[in-house]
């Protein structure tokens, strides 16, 4: 990472590599052969991980500079993969003049890097070893599954140097079993009394015509499905708040490069429900291994007194707890969504985890008192932001 890490992380250290295998390297460059077999046979699902995902948000996506990608290669194999994670560094990433290496956020809502199923500790350690090298003394997986596999390989690679990795904030994510009956989920989830409410919103809907809904898989569709879906996401809040894919060039040439890709490997589904054929609700879903990852949503605000963005995650969850490849599905929201948490009782054990390179000492003790102090006072400017924007809101 000369280019962008030299000037907060010094100079790669001599050794660490062997020659002939890049321990870091431009997303471009990463043979995508062996990415996508590590991805394959990763101890902890991430679809944003993926090569198509992550190489088309770093082409193209805003605000997303600086990104490289950390490797841990096998040392009898020199063309297999153990470990990988895109990273920035601290400056780029969370602008702190701190020796750390962060996990790149490129449209990537959770960073649990991927790491050998068969070797997670061996991969875990690689990775470290390879982030050393560039001067970092720590790396900070934020927002990872703090009780996966992955991270847990981390916690005992740490170990071994006399580290200990240290969870800097906790919160816990909406998630669904699809393991378990999904009326029986929606019942025990929202009450007879929120069903009969949504079956009311339902018949009104239909009032207007022929209510379907549909997971829509299929390459050749995908494109025309997308491009609904971006329309009714820009069709609502997200657009008043600027935060709409469509509403930037980068997002949208990313979004368009990333989903037909990941669809034409069997990886990524729009679900759509529409009324009389026309389109009034949308979310992408992308899925690797057992897992599902629910990552955006779109509704037809004219539509917002029969709430379609909830009739179409009703539907949804009823599709996916019938899919008998879906072991459960990662929500991506924030923590206390006011919609999805509702609806999914499951949780997934967030946090932000700071892994040391090395033994613990002042430096590491420095850092994660900056990255705490960080995060409360991002949080109070949050909470800010919000009630002046409610008030706005009220007001227009």
């Amino acid at each position: 990472m000369r280019d962008t890490l030299t000037a907060s992380l010094g100079t790669p250290a001599r050794g660490h590599a062997r020659p002939g295998r890049r321990h870091v390297m431009d997303f471009a460059e990463v043979p995508k052969a062996a990415w996508h077999a590590l991805t394959a046979r990763s101890l902890g699902a991430n679809a944003f991980y993926n090569p198509d995902w992550a190489c088309a948000a770093a082409r193209h996506a805003r605000n997303h500079a600086g990104g490289r990608v950390l490797l841990a290669w096998d040392r009898a194999d020199p063309e297999r993969l153990l470990g990988l994670l895109p990273v920035a560094s601290a400056w780029d990433s969370l602008k702190l003049p701190l020796p750390l290496l962060v996990a790149w956020h490129g449209y990537a809502p959770l960073a649990t890097p991927l790491l050998d199923r068969e070797r997670g500790v061996e991969a875990a350690a690689g990775l470290m070893d390879a982030a050393r090298a560039f001067g970092a003394r720590g790396l900070l997986l934020s927002p990872t599954d703090i009780e996966s596999a992955a991270t847990q390989a981390f916690v005992n690679a740490a170990s071994v140097h006399g580290g200990r990795t240290r969870i800097l904030h906790r919160h816990a994510r909406a998630m669904l079993d699809c393991r378990q009956d999904a009326d029986a989920v929606l019942r025990t989830a929202l009450g007879p009394k929120k069903l009969k409410e949504l079956r009311r919103q339902r018949n009104r809907l239909e009032d207007g015509g022929a209510v379907t809904f549909e997971m829509i898989s299929d390459p050749q569709r995908i494109p025309a499905a997308l491009e609904a879906f971006l329309q009714l996401e820009a069709s609502g809040w997200k657009a008043r708040r600027g935060t709409a894919l469509a509403q930037h060039d980068g997002d949208l040439r990313f979004i368009r490069e990333a989903v037909p890709s990941l669809a034409a490997q069997g990886l990524c589904d729009i679900a759509m429900l529409s009324c009389a054929g026309r389109p009034v609700a949308a979310g992408i879903v992308l899925r690797q291994g057992c897992r599902a990852f629910f990552f955006k949503i779109g509704s037809d605000p004219e539509a917002a007194r029969v709430s379609p963005g909830v009739q179409l995650t009703v539907d949804l969850t009823r599709n996916l707890c019938a899919d008998p490849d879906i072991d459960d599905v990662d929500s991506t929201a924030d923590a206390n969504h006011p919609m999805i948490d509702r609806l999914w009782p499951g949780r997934l054990a967030m946090g932000d985890v700071l892994v040391p390179l090395g033994a613990d000492g002042p430096v590491l003790r420095i850092c994660e008192h900056a990255l705490r102090k960080r995060r409360r006072m991002r949080a109070a400017a949050r909470t800010v932001a919000n009630r002046i924007r409610t008030l706005r809101e009220r007001l227009s």
